[in-house]
């Protein structure tokens, strides 16, 4: 069975090979030669754990290729999956101009029925403005050829990727043909083998299925946060109430870790976006409109601690920073707290000292020369006057504490992710700020 895949970004580029994994002939394609380029040597344009290995294993075996040419990678292909960039407008709203172009090319060129799978994160309705494309785009070749539409939303986690999609909780497949259903089930047919279920709807709710999974998500986040905020005002400890919410099943133990706010390129994106569909239907989303606002001023609670700590003049004042991707296992920066946090510090005149496993280089991009780039997590701490933990890595977990406070100037942690024993730090003689803590 052979496919496309339109789009080398995170979800394309993962999409791609492990459908290559399981023994499907897939090409990636992309109008980036530098990245195809790069790919076919093995460079790998994002950061995500097993899925170099995997590339260049599945490239050497012939299974994989690359190419910039959809006309010559659509010949012969059942399946054509669009995998690119849907940013967020000013507005909220989702740009589908990448999506309907690649569409209209598809259009333009293919020479036998095909299934054009959307899967990008889009709003609901844009399988419908991908038919019309691809419809005008025969017309104008006076061409009758059948094709078909789906919807197949992702659901990876960045970090976690790889198994997610060779292991998923559930495939979402969105169709209105039967031949299409037929197609996309042959094709995940691998997956199916080991009881994972492929969920068949129409293509409006599987649309709909990725924004509001997403967003369900996201309002636990904020809703713990938002109960984090209020256990330090009443004196309680938010560790003990999510254990004690989390154990109901109801609720669960997973999203409900209180910090300093999500981000990332699906939660931030993903509930605009669906704010957005709901006020051009007239319709307000007024649990997600207060979803995204807990989440901004989330991201602002560790810079309140520390000019209560400090003072609004921070000059002269070093930072340590740990973490700065949005979350482990990612280099990915996209709204993430670290940016935020950052950027406020630099504003009220301190200087930074950041350190992170593998988002050093999308640092660099975000804040170039303005901050100190160091080696490892103990070079962040020289002459720190305090030391901000923002993403809670696993090289985090454990330090020595006894080697913290000697290469540090002052003896202050900022805990964005509650990972540290407070009682144990303050013992030491440390100043210690958490979340949802007293």
């Amino acid at each position: 069975m052979k496919i496309v895949v339109v789009g080398t970004g995170y979800v394309g580029l993962v999409t791609g090979t492990c459908f290559a994994e399981v023994g499907i002939d897939v090409t990636c394609i992309d109008i980036d030669q530098k990245k195809i380029d790069g790919l076919k040597k093995g460079a790998m344009p994002i950061y995500e754990p097993g899925l170099e290995e995997m590339v260049k294993r599945n490239y050497a075996q012939g299974r994989l290729h690359f190419g910039t040419s959809l006309v010559e990678a659509l010949p012969g292909a059942e399946a054509a999956f669009i995998a690119v960039g849907t940013p967020p407008g000013e507005d909220g709203s989702a740009d589908l101009k990448y999506v309907l172009a690649v569409a209209r090319e598809i259009g333009q060129h293919i020479t036998d029925y095909l299934v054009v799978v959307t899967k990008s994160t889009v709003p609901v309705g844009t399988s419908e403005k991908v038919r019309t494309a691809l419809a005008e785009a025969l017309e104008s070749r006076k061409e009758q050829l059948s094709f078909d539409v789906a919807s197949n939303p992702e659901f990876l986690k960045e970090g976690a990727a790889i198994e997610d999609f060779l292991k998923p909780d559930r495939i979402v497949v969105g169709t209105s043909s039967k031949r299409a259903e037929e197609t996309l089930g042959k094709l995940y047919k691998p997956f199916t083998l080991n009881g994972h279920p492929v969920v068949y709807m129409d293509i409006p709710s599987a649309e709909m299925t990725k924004y509001a999974a997403n967003a369900m998500l996201a309002t636990k986040i904020s809703f713990m946060n938002d109960i984090a905020n209020l256990c330090e005002l009443l004196g309680a400890d938010v560790n003990l109430v999510r254990k004690g919410i989390g154990s109901d099943p109801r609720i669960g133990h997973r999203f409900i870790y209180p910090g300093v706010g999500y981000g990332g390129s699906c939660f931030p994106k993903d509930v605009k976006a669906l704010i957005r569909t709901g006020r051009e239907h007239h319709y307000t989303l007024r649990i997600l409109d207060a979803v995204e606002a807990v989440n901004d001023d989330q991201k602002m609670v560790l810079p309140t601690k520390i000019l209560g700590h400090f003072g609004e003049d921070l000059k002269g004042k070093n930072f340590a920073v740990w973490g700065l991707s949005f979350k482990p296992r990612t280099d990915d920066m996209r709204e993430a707290p670290s940016v935020v946090i950052i950027q406020k510090l630099l504003a009220k005149g301190a200087r930074v000292r950041a350190y992170d496993p593998v988002a050093m280089e999308e640092a660099r991009h975000q804040f170039a020369d303005t901050i100190t780039y160091a080696k490892d997590p103990y070079d962040a701490l020289l002459d720190a006057d305090a030391l901000l933990l923002v993403t809670e890595w696993p090289e985090f977990r454990l330090p020595n504490f006894e080697v913290v406070k000697k290469l540090m100037r002052g003896h202050v942690v900022f805990d964005g992710r509650n990972q540290y024993d407070r009682h144990e730090l303050r013992a030491m003689g440390f100043s210690y700020y958490g979340i949802g803590l007293h």
